[in-house]
């Protein structure tokens, strides 16, 4: 099953992400990265590198991120992982989170999450 991480600067928000996703999706292999390990705000190049190797299997980790730095830092962090499968999604947080959980419990594979999650990223609300 391809595993998620949920990166994020906030711990709580990360944890509930996940949270949330658990009650459509209990199955789901995805990991929180959120916060610094200080518990501060911010984003850990080492929770981050934890978070993919506890969901990892050959057939891949999707990674979701807020913003800014969790962007950069997770491009850091896969730079380093280079021969293994890792992608970032282009996505709302939530939103795609949701759905890839959902796609990884029904047996999806790792093109068609992130090609569903291509979708989700132009979705409208309203």
């Amino acid at each position: 099953m391809v595993g998620l991480v949920i990166v994020s600067h906030s711990e709580n928000l990360a944890k509930s992400v996940v949270e949330l996703t658990s009650m459509m999706a209990a199955d789901a292999k995805i990991a929180p990265a959120g916060g610094l390990e200080d518990g501060g705000f911010g984003t850990s190049f080492e929770r981050i590198q934890n978070a993919i190797e506890e969901v990892y299997s050959d057939d891949g980790v999707i990674v979701l991120m807020d913003l800014g730095s969790a962007v950069m830092t997770t491009e850091m962090v896969i730079e380093m992982m280079e021969d293994r499968k890792i992608a970032m999604a282009d996505c709302p947080l939530v939103e795609g989170t949701v759905v890839a959980s959902v796609d990884a419990v029904g047996g999806m594979g790792f093109e068609e999450i992130m090609a569903d999650l291509e979708k989700v990223r132009d979705m409208r609300k309203l």
